[in-house]
């Protein structure tokens, strides 16, 4: 198991207990460890096969923590946490997933309302049973209908960043079957997609028995739901299906062409073969006959598939049918970014606020991974929560900056800060100084529920001001969390242009905010986007490639994000 899903049986079990009303020690010693695994950047599996090292070593985790974590890395269940759920209604879970409902509430709705289920708890809201309770009342219920939906997509979709680990794991654990040639996930996680309904994996093998076979002993599997001489399908304990199929090499181009999808950009692959008297489906390209006889002409690679309909090769990542035919016609398909064109980084936070590494740490850890500039740019003071930094603190840290500056050689570090805009309008901190600064963020965390006009208002005030470079987190939704506050974009591209202003695409996977329609939308107006891992420790600089994948969904090139490129050139446009 990964640290990921460690933590997050250690999360679910402490929802449960708080759930049933019990210790809250246990609850929040739980939901600490949690919180240090998900942080840890080095496997939990290789500490444990260490000899010479101890789990409680490790600062949080102690002997009950230690003992559970070694029973989930040796059968992939805890105890504990099954105990718990033959207790509890398993269509309980989903009541934790809404935002605003958290398992005290949840468990008051369980047996004062004998809410069993979302569609229990649609019911009572609905009917208006939810405010008559003691500690709920309208905007609770109001709240609570308005996260219904989120609940229900994440009870079917995965957010791309987990089901990359199981994925990972996965192509690890089959390529240990001797005679397997290609071997590559398709599907939406392949295009990039933010969420995945579910993971599809393509093999070429001449032998699919001892494929399948093995594949059923992937470590996690709770149910086979299907099995063929060539297919098989599984479901994971984490509720995520796997589906496998094993093709001859002759189809695996076709296949993987056919099974990325998307199904709209097939559609048109389908369309265009047909005006052409071909046909393509997940065997190859063949062309058909007057007499209907179907003859082989491509389907070994995805190149030929392409070239045989007049097209060249076109990345995954736009194959949504939105404007990569158009492109691909004309010999424009743009070159999109690669993670190796990003030269710098321009929001990240330290232990001066809600980061949990030192400002020498965060800019040693930049230099190492080749970037060549990166702003430091702590909370303001209205993040009172993280800490945020008042004029005198802030100062103090750019003076830090200073002083570092002076011996510090192949990185340039940049005096920066996160100013919040204010639920009022303006900005948290004085002009006097944001002008003193070398790269001001402007970002919204309060008053996120205000109507459309008043925060779209907010954050175009946020443009007009001269000090402000970009817009954070432009619409702040939380993927499967937390819907986008209700912000005109539109008018937000246009005022960014404007004013010569930029706007970031956030690397963080469980934001990725500008979504890709949005990033599509900024090239439209000429916005440049910066995307930034917004890393509150060093290991948060690795999050990168995921805001590079949303980009390249986007069909961003390096010419449309700013941080792609030199000092030089990143500095003139300051």
């Amino acid at each position: 198991m990964t640290n990921r899903e460690i933590a997050a049986v250690f999360e679910q079990l402490a929802d449960l207990l708080e759930f049933q009303n019990t210790n809250p020690f246990r609850i929040r010693s739980y939901r600490n460890g949690a919180r240090k695994i998900a942080n840890l950047s080095e496997p939990l599996a290789q500490i444990v096969a260490d000899s010479d090292r101890k789990l409680t070593d490790i600062d949080g985790i102690g002997k009950t923590l230690s003992e559970k974590i070694e029973e989930l890395l040796e059968t992939s269940k805890l105890d504990a946490l099954e105990k718990l759920l033959g207790e509890i209604p398993p269509t309980v879970l989903a009541l934790l997933r809404v935002p605003g409902l958290g398992p005290k509430k949840a468990a008051i709705l369980h047996s004062s309302l004998g809410v069993n289920s979302l569609n229990d708890l649609r019911a009572v809201c609905e009917n208006q049973k939810v405010r008559e309770l003691k500690g709920f009342g309208i905007k609770t219920e109001e709240t609570i209908l308005n996260g219904l939906a989120i609940a229900e997509q994440a009870e079917s979709r995965t957010r791309w960043v987990e089901a990359d680990e199981v994925a990972t794991e996965l192509l690890t654990h089959m390529h240990e079957v001797v005679g397997i040639g290609q071997m590559e996930m398709s599907g939406s996680y392949r295009r990039g997609c933010e969420t995945i309904g579910d993971l599809d994996l393509l093999v070429e093998a001449p032998m699919a028995a001892a494929v399948m076979q093995h594949f059923g002993t992937f470590p996690g599997i709770a149910e086979i739901l299907a099995k063929g001489e060539t297919k098989m399908s599984v479901r994971l304990a984490s509720r995520l299906q796997i589906d496998l199929r094993v093709v001859p090499s002759e189809s695996f181009g076709a296949a993987l062409q056919y099974f990325t999808g998307s199904k709209d950009h097939n559609v048109v692959v389908r369309g265009r073969a047909k005006q052409r008297g071909l046909k393509v489906n997940e065997w190859g390209v063949f062309r058909v006959e007057d007499d209907g006889e179907e003859i082989y002409l491509a389907g070994k690679n995805e190149e030929e598939v392409y070239a045989s309909l007049e097209l060249p090769w076109i990345p995954p990542e736009l194959r949504e049918a939105r404007e990569e035919f158009a492109w691909a016609e004309n010999d424009v398909l743009p070159r999109i970014v690669e993670l190796s064109d990003i030269r710098g980084d321009l929001h990240m936070h330290t232990t001066a606020t809600d980061g949990k590494a030192s400002l020498e740490e965060m800019i040693a850890t930049a230099k190492s991974l080749g970037l060549e500039y990166i702003a430091i740019t702590d909370h303001s003071q209205r993040v009172s929560m993280a800490n945020g930094l008042d004029p005198k603190r802030l100062r103090e840290q750019w003076s830090e900056i200073d002083r570092l500056r002076k011996k510090l050689e192949g990185i340039v570090v940049l005096k920066g800060i996160e100013c919040d805009i204010l639920e009022k309008g303006g900005m948290d901190l004085p002009n006097d100084v944001l002008a003193e600064a070398d790269w001001v963020i402007a970002s919204v965390h309060y008053g996120q529920k205000q109507p459309s006009d008043q925060i779209t208002e907010r954050i175009l005030g946020a443009l007009e001001n001269p000090h402000v470079d970009i817009i954070a987190h432009p619409t702040g939704r939380l993927i499967n969390r937390r819907e986008p506050y209700a912000v005109d974009m539109e008018q937000v591209f246009a005022a960014a242009a404007k004013h010569g202003k930029m706007l970031e695409l956030n690397a963080n996977p469980a934001r990725l905010d500008l979504n890709d329609i949005h990033c599509a939308a900024a090239k439209r107006h000429g916005v440049p986007i910066v995307i930034s891992t917004d890393a509150h420790s060093t290991a948060g600089f690795e999050v990168m490639r995921h805001g590079v994948q949303q980009a390249r969904r986007g069909g961003l090139t390096s010419a449309d994000i700013a941080n792609t490129g030199s000092w030089k050139e990143f500095s003139g446009k300051l």
